[in-house]
Order: C-alpha cells, then structure tokens, then sequence
C-alpha cells in the first residue's frame, strides 16, 4: 500500500517539478527578451530601431534658442530665431507656476524615477473602459521635447512599421526618461521642461510666453497666470487666451481645480480665482519688431555667412551678438527720420496734388507705370502660377478691392484699414518718399546707428548698404582729395566758366558741357575750397579734367568706394550708383587723419554660456597723408563757412555752441531724384539720403527737391539730439588742429567768426548776403 501511494506520489512531483522548470525558464526567457530589446533599442542593433540620444547629449542637453542682439550700451534689440525662445533657471520661476503642472501634469513626480506605473496601469485600465488617458510623465515628455524620439531622424528599419514604431519610440522616451532621471535633479528636470514647450504664438519656453501673453516674467506669474499658461500645454492652439478665450478660461479653471484637488490651493482660493476675467497684455515678438529692424537684418545676412564658415546656426545655437549701435543713437536717428519724413511727404503730396509723380524726363505721366511694375512683384509672379497665361483672371484679381492694413504718417500707430486693390495699393506705395541714415564714430570704424527705410514692416528694403543710388555732388570731394593729394591746395583757383570738355570713350569722340546748379557762371577764379563749398560743378569738372577722371575713380576706391564706377569727365558729379555704407566710410578717413577704418557693426560673439566665438577687431589702411586729410576737413568746412556754401541752412539748428565745428557736403542728382547729406564733426560722420523708390519719382524743383531740403534737416533735427542728450558723452566743439606742418596755402577766404553765428531771426538775411559773396 505505501509502495503504491509513493509511486502516485512520484507522478505529482515530476508534474510540479516540471511546472516549476517551465515558468522560471519561461521567466528568465521573458527577462532576457525584454533585456534584449531593451539593449537592441539602445544600442539600435543593425539599425532595426534608429539611434537613442547618445550620453554627451543627455549630459549636454540642446534645444533650439534664439540668438540675441544687444547694442552696445547693453540693450538687447532683437532675436534670430525658428523657434523663440530665451531659458530661465528653476530659481527664476514663480514657485506656482511649478506646482500648477505638476498638479494637471504629473502629480507623482516627485516620486517616480521618470516612469509612473501606477499612471501606466490606469491608462491602460482606462483604454480598456473606454477612457483614453495619457500616462507620460513630465520626465518622459522633456525627453521626446529634448531629443526628438518620434522624428524620422531617430527611426530604424523597425520604425517605418506601423503600430511597431510607436512601441519604439515609447521604449526610448522610457530609457531616455529614467536616464534623465538619473543625471539632474527634479528642478532641473522641471526647468528644462518648461523651457522647451510650445505655449503657441511663436512662443518656445515659459520666459517668452510670459512676456507675449502677459508681457511679464516667468517668476512674476501670478496664480491664474500661470495656470493659462499650464493650460495652454495641452493644445496650444484649442486653448489660446488670444483666439479661444472662452476655451482658455475654462482649461485655466481646470488647472486650478487640479491644484486644489492636490492641495496646492485651497478650494476656496481656487473657485475665487475661477471667477477672475481672463485679462491678457498680448504682443507676439516678430523679426520686425523693435528698435534698427534695418540695421538687424543687414547684421543677419552677414552672420548667416560668418555662421555658415564657422559650424553655428544662428537660428538655434543662443548666440549672444554684441553690436556697436548705440541704442540712444538709433532711437535719436529714427526719430530725427520720422519727423522729418513726416514733413516731406505732406511737401511731396501737395507739390503732386492731383496727378501722379511717376514722370519722364519732359515731366509727363509714364503711362501704363503701374501695370508695368506690378508685373515685377511677387505677388504678380504667383498669380501667373496660378492662372498661367489666363490674363483676365489675372486681371480680375489686380482689380478686385480687398480690405488691407497701410502704411500712413496720418497717425502715430504709423497703418490704417483700406479698401483697396492691388492695383490700387502699389499706386497708394509709389507715391511715398523713402530715406535712409548712417553714423559712425570714424576713429573706431563702430557704426552707432543705421536707419534703412521709413518702416520696415510695410517696406523692407535697406537703404543703407542693401541701395545704392547716384550720390550727386556728395561725391565731388574725391576730385578734391585726388587733386590736394597731388600737389593741389585749397586756396588755388580755377575760373568759374562754361567748358566743354572733348574726350574718346570706347574709340568714340564725345563731348561734354557741364553747367552749374543755377546755371549762372561768375566768370572769375574761385578757390577749390569756396568752389566746394558751392558746390560748382565748372570748377570740378575742370578740376577733374587736369587731374584725370580715372584717378578720382582710383581714390574713391582707395577710400572705401567699392561699387563700380565709370571712369567719364562727369564722375565728380556723382553719375555712379554707391551706398550710404560706402560714402559714410569713404568720408571718414578725413577726420581720422587719412586713415580708412572699415565700418563695423559687430563687437563680438559669445555662445549661450556666454563664452567668447570672436572677437572682431577694426580694419585700418593708412590710405592719405595726414595733411591731405587735414585740409580735406577744413575744405568740408566750406559749406559752412564760405559764402554761398551749401550746408548753410543747418544755421537753422542748435548746433552752433562752444564753437562747434561742422564740415559736410549737400548732393542732388538730376531730376531731384536723390538727396543726400554727409556731415562730419569732430567725433562722428553721418549719411543721409531721401528720395523716391523709383527714379522716376521726385519733386520736380530745386527748392523743393535739393539735398539741402530733403536730407540735410533730417540730418540737423538729429545732430541736435545727440548734443541735447548728454549721456552720450559727445559734445561741441572744434576739429582739432593738424598735429603735421602743412605745406599748402588753406586760409584763403575770410569766413564768419564762429563766436558771432546768426540766430534764427537773422538767418535769410545773412544767406542772402553770403550769396552774393562772388559778386561782391
């Protein structure tokens, strides 16, 4: 009987036995599976899972950051950006903000070690029931954010397997997650978190989201700030406090139910809060706002290239730019451009009232301007892709009224809605005058200040350095400098007479006949200073006839002048296209004792740790010896202080204190199509230039058109700015006197003693006298 109870009895132990065996096998089989995968997804083994964030990465954690520009008195002016976004650390951020995602988001983080299973379980329990739940963790979702673990780039062969790939990707924000975990702190996890998410509104991180939907910072949050900003991170879009209010109010209500729920708030607080109108500060921050928008886009297109040749993106590396723009400056200069725009374009209007300025050179309408220009537009170009060769739709949609945002000087908000066609639009915008505006300190080459254009959102083109246009007589004192430079002085004499000038061009006889501005000739010798001063184009063109016209081109080039130029008789009267960019820098070689300084607009370049990439120092050339410098100042005094010189309406300004010493030179080109003033005082060389997008465009008389009238006010309005602003530093004064002995004769002509200037009550008086300084 016990023999046969034992044999039974054996049976059920080998069954058990073999169970047992069989589960553990099974278990460890399951473990090294799991195991397996889990080291196949790391180390992406034969590519099947696509690459997991290496360690330098999880160590060293990137994301898209705007690099920032700052002026040179420390403001920050704009951003380079794809994604906005500027970090704050964990200490800069108020403590309920914090609390507010963690109450909607992840309660349990600070207990999980970047994975939540009871989370998992209940999400899967959820799905079972019908009740779809997310399960990532603040962790998990700083990982995917961080590295991308559901881009292309990151997948294998594995990865392009429908419902396979999403297993993978879950995997690896799982491993990435618990990593994290591993190497930062909670508030550090939490920090990096909220400075990676997409609040909506070109917003990226707490601290721009901050500033667009309240316009404060992320450690001023007040409570039911924070929790429409936790609110928006479930759907940026859906929850919008700027386009779905109602949706917004109603998420901003749950965050503060959450926080309630969790004991972050008291019920009583969290319903008085619920009760509070949703009230925004709302600006979202575009490439074209602020402060040198021109100035910021030419700084760009350079660091593009510098970016391109030395492995950085601008757009998402977190440069910190240096520039040499001084902030006061620039705002002084786009003042001193709108008020005196202002006033031209309410000239420019009532001098056209009732008829289009767009005209030929016998003063008649250009027909068909407008047809003809759309044509060149992109907006014209896409409706041809549109339409194809389909002229009457394209024709219908050019004459069809739209409501549209403006440009206008009538308000101080600078637009206004119309209704208007596209036809009728471009017409509206051809008929506004444009300006342009350059200063440099000429000893350090640093630009302090750059305006492009009347407005850069409504027109973004640059008249600084991207426009070149024909500079008149602000180009005469290269023949000046060429000939002084060649034994010439300021006190030797050319009659003021009409020539004709005979010359081959390209194996062609031709001819020349300069005339003088007024069309008048005095007929007796003029000094080359009084002759500059004037402005008389016989003498220069006589001048530039002696000491030929392919060395004024030659010296233009050798004082920074690098447009092409045209080697003609006419050459000192400005026939060639050059910037305001060059003509600034060109000039500034006479203050800084012939040496020409490459104008600058970047100091240095640091990373996001504010480590220094480079260092950018001026660029000199000795170009002109320091006593043709020397008298090519005081022949820029000239417009000043000889009579009939063409600077003489800035007697108008505040300029003449202490003394103060100012050289310059006007410019107007035929037609009165450009209006250009370059001055120069002891510290600083500024360029100026008005006139109309097109050349066809422009006053139609001297009173009205000349450079002394369009951009020589624009550049008193400001220098009196720049005097009146003292923290700037720069004051009145004299040029200083030469440090060399000059050999030439340069005081030739009794000018006005500086201390017995004219006030504004005697100015008409004195200039018409000094007008008749030839006769007399």
């Amino acid at each position: 009987m016990l023999k046969e109870q034992e044999k039974i009895q054996e049976p059920k132990n080998t069954v058990y036995k073999s169970i047992a065996r069989f589960v553990w096998k099974g278990f460890f089989l399951g473990v090294a599976l799991v195991m397996g995968y889990l080291l196949s997804v790391e180390y992406n083994v034969l590519y099947l899972f696509g690459a997991s964030p290496s360690l330098d990465k999880l160590e060293n954690p990137r994301n898209d950051q705007a690099s920032e520009l700052y002026t040179s008195d420390g403001v920050q002016i704009g951003k380079y950006f794809r994604e906005n976004r500027s970090p704050v650390s964990y200490a800069n951020m108020s403590p309920m903000l914090v609390k507010a995602l963690v109450a909607t988001e992840d309660i349990r983080f600070y207990e999980h070690a970047g994975i939540d299973p009871e989370a998992i379980m209940s999400a899967v329990y959820g799905s079972l029931q019908g009740d779809a739940r997310g399960a990532s963790t603040i962790t998990q979702q700083l990982a995917k954010n961080l590295y991308k673990t559901r881009t292309n780039e990151s997948k294998g062969v594995l990865g392009h397997v429908p419902g396979v790939n999403i297993v993978i990707s879950k995997t690896k924000e799982w491993l990435t997650a618990i990593k994290l975990e591993q190497r930062y702190t909670k508030e550090e996890i939490l920090a990096m978190y909220l400075n990676t998410v997409d609040f909506g509104s070109n917003s990226f991180g707490i601290k721009v989201a901050a500033k667009t939907f309240f316009n404060t910072s992320p450690d001023s949050l007040k409570t039911e700030q924070a929790a429409v900003l936790v609110g928006l991170l479930k759907a940026p879009t859906y929850y919008s406090p700027r386009f779905n209010p109602e949706n917004a109010t109603r998420r901003r209500n749950t965050v503060l139910s959450q926080m309630a729920k969790y004991n972050y708030l008291t019920a009583a607080q969290a319903d008085s809060l619920s009760q509070i109108p949703l009230v925004l500060d709302y600006k979202v921050e575009n490439h074209y706002d602020g402060p040198a928008t021109y100035f910021r886009g030419a700084v760009a297109e350079y660091l593009e290239e510098w970016c391109k040749q030395n492995g950085y993106d601008l757009y998402r590396d977190g440069l910190k730019i240096y520039t040499t723009i001084d902030s006061r400056m620039q705002r002084h200069a786009e003042e001193a451009m709108e008020e005196q725009m202002r006033a031209l374009q309410r000239r420019f209007n009532a001098h056209w009232e009732g008829k289009n300025p767009w005209v030929d050179e016998k003063d008649q309408e250009i027909p068909g301007f407008i047809e003809e220009t759309i044509k060149r537009t992109a907006y014209y170009q896409r409706l041809k892709e549109k339409y194809g060769e389909d002229t009457k739709a394209i024709n219908r949609e050019l004459n069809t009224p739209r409501e549209m945002m403006v440009f206008t000087w009538d308000n101080d908000s600078l637009e206004k809605k119309v209704t208007m066609t596209p036809l009728d639009s471009l017409a509206y915008y051809k008929h506004f005058l444009h300006g342009g505006m350059m200063t440099m300190d000429p000893f350090s080459g640093h630009i302090k200040a750059w305006v492009g254009g009347i407005n850069f959102k409504y027109f973004k083109y640059d008249h600084v350095k991207q426009a070149r246009r024909q500079p008149g007589s602000t180009f005469k004192p290269f023949v000046y400098v060429a000939a002084i430079d060649n034994g010439y002085a300021p006190c030797d004499k050319i009659v003021d007479k009409r020539i004709t000038i005979n010359y081959v061009e390209k194996g062609e006889k031709k001819s020349w006949s300069p005339t003088n501005a007024d069309w008048e000739y005095t007929g007796a010798p003029m000094t080359l200073r009084r002759a500059m001063g004037k402005s008389v184009n016989s003498v220069t063109a006589q001048l530039t006839e002696r000491i030929g016209w392919e060395t004024v081109v030659d010296y233009a080039h050798k004082l920074g002048i690098e447009s092409p130029l045209q080697a003609v008789p006419s050459i000192g009267l400005g026939p060639s296209d050059v910037s305001i960019f060059e003509m600034v820098g060109a000039y500034s070689t006479f203050p800084n004792h012939g040496f020409h300084t490459e104008p600058m607009f970047i100091t240095r370049i640091e990373d996001r740790n504010g480590n220094l990439i480079h260092l950018f120092v001026p660029k000199q050339k000795k170009v002109l010896s320091e006593e043709t410098a020397f008298l090519m100042v005081h022949m820029l005094k000239g417009g000043m202080e000889e009579p009939g010189g063409t600077s003489q309406a800035l007697w108008e300004y505040d300029l003449w204190k202490n003394g103060n010493e100012i050289g310059g030179k006007t410019g107007t080109t035929s037609n009165h199509s450009d209006g250009w003033y370059v001055g120069v005082t002891k510290d600083l060389v500024t360029g100026v230039w008005v006139g109309g997008e097109d050349r066809s465009i422009h006053f139609r008389n001297s009173q009205l058109g000349e450079g002394s009238k369009t951009a020589l006010p624009m550049y008193g309005i400001y220098m009196e700015k720049i005097y009146q602003d003292k923290s700037l530093g720069y004051t009145m004064g004299r040029f200083p006197g030469p440090s060399v002995d000059i050999s030439k004769e340069y005081k030739c002509t009794t000018v006005l003693p500086r201390s017995t200037m004219p006030d504004s009550t005697e100015i008409d008086s004195v200039l018409e006298l000094l007008n008749m300084g030839d006769i007399l």
